[in-house]
């Protein structure tokens, strides 16, 4: 069983991170919201009452998402364990997790400083039409500003612009990365405890993964 934690800011890795643990460990990424897609599209008694409450503009409680992740990691494709992206969010969520008898092995760190980050998710353009996404320093198209099939015009996305970057930051260091020291101080105390490790996100992809594996081996 391997129950795994990922936690790091918008744009740190963690996405292309957990798809090389997936298949590592053979085991499914879980975030909140396609969990709460997937409880209302098959209909059960936990999508229901989501669906009700988000259609009348409210928030999803933190015991509602609770009892989703335990119905979520009932599920088969659960049996060897799953990674968590996204969750819990705040100590309520992971104190919640904890008192609900869901065991974590596992929570992994990606640290990213915040201007790396500004620079990862501002230099993104994208062909509205395909999807394509380009980076102007990393992978920029061959003409400036223009898609490289179509010659259309590339455009910024609202989040990938460096004001809304920096407020979903901070929205980060106020309600997530407290989660820090929480799982740090879990990880101090005894055998139950999940085992904590952080890693420098701003390495290469490959570096990062091989020390990520090389953790969850150890």
């Amino acid at each position: 069983m391997m129950r795994i934690i990922l936690l790091g800011p918008p744009g740190a890795g963690k996405g292309t991170q957990a798809q090389f643990i997936s298949k590592e460990y053979n085991i499914p990424q879980i975030s909140t919201g396609d969990m709460l897609r997937a409880a209302i599209k098959e209909g059960s008694e936990l999508g229901k009452k989501a669906k009700d409450i988000m259609n009348a503009g409210g928030l999803v409680s933190d015991d509602l998402i609770i009892n989703l992740v335990k119905e979520r990691i009932a599920k088969p494709d659960c049996v060897n364990g799953c990674i968590f992206d996204g969750f819990p969010r705040t100590i309520p969520q992971a104190q919640a997790l904890a008192d609900a008898g869901v065991a974590i092995n596992h929570v992994v760190e990606i640290s990213v400083p915040d201007d790396e980050i500004v620079n990862r998710l501002s230099g993104r353009r994208q062909h509205p039409g395909s999807g394509r996404v380009y980076h102007i320093h990393h992978n920029p198209p061959k003409q400036d500003g223009l898609d490289d099939v179509t010659g259309e015009e590339l455009i910024q996305r609202e989040d990938d612009k460096e004001a809304t970057i920096r407020d979903r930051l901070a929205t980060y260091h106020e309600q997530t990365s407290a989660l820090v020291g929480f799982y740090q101080d879990k990880a101090k105390e005894g055998t139950d405890a999940p085992n904590y490790d952080k890693f420098d996100g701003t390495q290469g992809i490959d570096d990062v993964k091989q020390q990520i594996l090389s953790a969850l081996k150890g």
